[in-house]
């Protein structure tokens, strides 16, 4: 939108009836040709910026050669006001290095930002103007008004002189509106909707198994006395008694008979059978007075424990076994070709081979863990010691619904366990409560104790542009997952680069600040909260559909009260406003 500017003209009559600074009086005969532009003429943040164009067109034969004029952009807000970079136009005659307006005219624009500042919501970017004539009374910069073309009297030249909240008020007075507001809608993207858990690794049953060996000679399956009444076994029994009291153990047993590697492949096959009977004999009479059955079965040559163990051992040639083992399936080849390395097969006979003649106890006792009441109670009781790392991550991530509630526990958890993932769940849930810093610092912490993957890039670059550190949130772009970049896009004011990958909400927010209203309405139709019925009263405000607009706000309002102050303010809905409405 062009506005006609008449400051520098209008302003002609007035000094040369107040102040003889004739330099400007020619200039007088084109008032209306002179004008002014911003683009945008609503004003957006962006990047944690507020930036605009002012394009000043002057005409051909109009400014004076002698002429020197300053202007001054202003953000100015309620309780503060911030200057840009000030600009320079002179005429041909001037000797000063500003930029020259010559008879000919011309367009000139000034690019101009501010960093961003929440009072900047309802505010006005203002140009503030001061003449300078090396004729006549005006030899140094002075303020003119620019929207009357009125100099100072002596009263406000003496006040603007002395400073302070008057001479403020003055030089407001004394400024051009060109732009009012700044559309926030940016601020609004929902970062910590995008940010990602670590995963934990909670179970609610956890399974034990323990083991104890019956020990055979060579060719034999009678179980020896000492075999019977071994230190092992009576453990195995002990466990066994001790599971049988835990409510939440479930225990199932077996007996599993082997044979070592060595001899006939057919008689090592009945030899652990025989182990099998008999280390069933054994073990019932064990476990007698526990009531317990157990499963018997034979697994014959027992090629899988006899690599666990060589894999184990210092033996010097074990990767030369290995290897063997790995190449040939047969036990009948195997065999043979392990016996062929004669001096390690006599280290096998006396290390290895004894350890697999055997008949193996297995108890695989399935414990469940707490309940979610169970753990609930303990949180709402202070009790975190008595949960362990694993079950805290799992309480915060999937059965705690309210956030500080989340908080506190997983503070707890990451203290108490040093845990990277705890830091790194802690950061997405500060930042569901909007506390940005904390959010960052938890990220960070969990980067810093080794988490590293794109959960942790991604919500490193989310937080950094939560917190305004664009620059910054680029720098875990290329390991970030997809949402991410688009978010990215759309803090640096790409929305068409982000609408075509986000989705819900924050595409919702990305087709709004493109002006694709018809997309935005799409992508949160199904979306009932309270941000989502305050972005329809926004896009509704931006179609002209202002009832549509106020009944929207209504229902935003009604399910979170806080959103009526943040309307108040919010420069796309002021005609909302205009005719009284209230909320």
């Amino acid at each position: 939108m062009k506005n006609f500017l008449k400051l520098f003209v209008v302003a002609v009559a007035s000094v040369v009836v107040f102040t003889g600074c004739n330099c400007f009086g020619k200039m007088s005969k084109q008032q209306d040709a002179v004008s002014i532009a911003c683009t945008p003429d609503v004003l957006a943040l962006n990047n944690g910026k507020v930036e605009a164009d002012i394009t000043v067109t002057f005409p051909a034969k109009y400014y004076n050669k002698k002429a020197v004029l300053k202007v001054t952009p202003v953000m100015v807000f309620a309780g503060g006001e911030v200057e840009g970079a000030t600009k320079y136009f002179q005429g041909s005659k001037v000797q000063d290095n500003y930029t020259v307006v010559n008879t000919m005219g011309g367009q000139f624009t000034q690019h101009v930002e501010f960093p961003y500042d929440a009072r900047m919501a309802q505010s006005e970017l203002q140009l503030r103007i001061e003449v300078k004539c090396p004729g006549g009374k005006c030899k140094t910069f002075t303020l003119v008004n620019a929207n009357t073309g009125a100099l100072p009297t002596k009263a406000q030249a003496a006040a603007l002189a002395a400073g302070g909240e008057q001479a403020t008020a003055i030089k407001r007075e004394f400024g051009l509106v060109v732009a009012k507001g700044v559309n926030t809608l940016q601020s609004d993207l929902d970062y910590a909707a995008a940010m990602s858990n670590t995963a934990n690794n909670y179970k609610n049953v956890t399974t034990v198994v323990t083991k104890a060996d019956i020990m055979y000679a060579i060719n034999s399956s009678t179980v020896s006395k000492a075999a019977a009444n071994s230190e092992d076994l009576k453990a195995f029994k002990q466990n066994v008694v001790d599971n049988q009291g835990n409510e939440r153990a479930t225990q199932k047993l077996y007996v599993h008979g082997y044979a070592s590697p060595d001899g006939p492949e057919r008689l090592n096959d009945k030899l652990s059978s025989a182990r099998s009977k008999s280390g069933h004999k054994t073990a019932e009479k064990l476990l007698k007075d526990t009531g317990m059955e157990l499963d018997v079965a034979s697994y014959g040559e027992d090629w899988e424990g006899f690599q666990e163990l060589v894999a184990a051992s210092d033996i010097e040639d074990k990767d030369i076994i290995l290897q063997v083992l790995r190449r040939y399936d047969s036990s009948t080849q195997r065999e043979s070709e392990i016996k062929n390395m004669s001096a390690v097969f006599t280290e096998l006979k006396k290390e290895i081979l004894p350890k697999l003649r055997r008949a193996q106890l297995v108890n695989s006792t399935d414990i469940k863990g707490k309940t979610d009441a169970e753990m609930a109670d303990l949180i709402n009781s202070g009790r975190l010691d008595e949960l362990t790392d694993e079950e805290l991550l799992y309480m915060a991530e999937s059965v705690l619904e309210d956030q500080k509630a989340k908080a506190t526990v997983l503070e707890y958890a990451a203290k108490k366990f040093n845990d990277a993932r705890a830091y790194n769940n802690l950061g997405v849930v500060y930042a569901q409560l909007n506390d940005k810093a904390k959010a960052l610092a938890s990220f960070e912490k969990a980067a810093q104790l080794g988490l590293n993957n794109n959960e942790i890039n991604s919500n490193l670059a989310l937080a950094n542009l939560a917190n305004g550190n664009t620059v910054k949130a680029q720098q875990y772009a290329a390991a970030a997952d997809a949402k991410t970049k688009s978010l990215i896009s759309a803090a640096q004011g790409n929305y068409s680069t982000a609408a075509a990958t986000l989705k819900g909400y924050n595409a919702a927010i990305a087709n709004t600040m493109n002006n694709d209203l018809t997309a935005a309405k799409n992508a949160i139709a199904s979306d009932t909260s309270a941000k989502a019925d305050y972005l329809r009263a926004v896009i509704a405000s931006k179609q002209g559909d202002i009832d549509t607009a106020k009944a929207q706000l209504k229902s935003a309002v009604a399910k979170d009260a806080s959103l009526a102050k943040k309307a108040a303010t919010d420069v796309n809905l002021a005609n909302v406003f205009e005719g009284g409405f209230k909320l």
